[in-house]
């Protein structure tokens, strides 16, 4: 099941690329086929990962090796959260729903290898590990990665962009834990360091459940999505006019990018 859950999450990421290359050429109804599979390949990977869940696990020794290469567990970490994020809330991620230690130290160089390895060799795979984006100068976020298959405005962080991240992270977090019929302490601990941050959401670790953060941070959302997402669609904009392949990724560093695009 470990394998099946791969192969989808390899496929989820082809079809991202896909997508995103439809939309640029203009290719609609291509592009509404792909969404389709894409989510029907995303349903798949929650499964998978329901039925993984529901397999006894041996008992793992904390210095033991990782089951996968660095890169694809931070990949899992962000693509459950669906939004840009910091090591600390990766490794959290990855403590609460995986074995094998995730080591701090390593993700700060992990960023700049992949820059690296897309350099050598650009689009050779599937995904890599990027920066957010700011919006003003279209730099790269200190200390947030994201996935490359995102779309570009996904990756671009406004003003209100960390609060809306928050949100959607916090969703994507209550579902998740909603569909595991037992998360254990970690991912519950996890989810309440979101709740406690959101008006609503539960009165004490005890008294919180997933269904009703959710509830709380979609009603919160609901206020900022949309002047979040017109912001983040101009930045996005801009980038996909200025910026070379490397840039889109990794970010300008060399030069200032004017929101008049001059």
């Amino acid at each position: 099941m470990t394998s099946s859950a791969e192969a989808l999450e390899r496929r989820i990421d082809e079809l991202r690329a896909a997508i995103r290359k439809a939309v640029t050429v203009g290719e609609r109804e291509r592009a509404k086929v792909l969404r389709g599979e894409l989510r029907k390949a995303e349903r798949q990977w929650e499964e998978a990962l329901d039925e993984l869940a529901e397999q006894p696990v041996a008992p793992v020794r904390r210095h033991a090796g990782p089951l996968l290469p660095l890169r694809e567990q931070v990949h899992q970490a962000l693509t459950l959260l669906g939004a840009p994020a910091a090591p600390k809330l990766i490794i959290a991620v990855h403590e609460a729903f995986h074995v094998g230690e995730m080591i701090p130290a390593r993700l700060t160089s992990l960023r700049r290898d992949e820059e690296r390895s897309f350099r050598s060799a650009p689009h050779s795979r599937p995904y890599y590990l990027c920066a957010a984006l700011t919006a003003d100068l279209l730099a790269p976020a200190r200390g947030l990665l994201a996935v490359s298959t995102w779309p570009m405005a996904a990756r671009v962080i406004g003003s209100l962009s960390p609060r809306v991240d928050f949100l959607t992270s916090a969703i994507r977090l209550a579902e998740h834990l909603d569909r595991i019929p037992d998360p254990g302490p970690q991912a519950r601990r996890l989810l309440w360091r979101f709740a406690a941050n959101i008006p609503g959401a539960a009165a004490s670790g005890d008294a919180m459940t997933a269904a009703t953060v959710a509830e709380a941070a979609e009603a919160e959302l609901e206020i900022h999505r949309d002047a979040d997402r017109s912001h983040r669609e101009a930045a996005a904009k801009r980038a996909r006019k200025q910026l070379d392949d490397v840039e889109q990724l990794f970010g300008s560093r060399l030069r200032s990018i004017s929101a008049a695009g001059s």
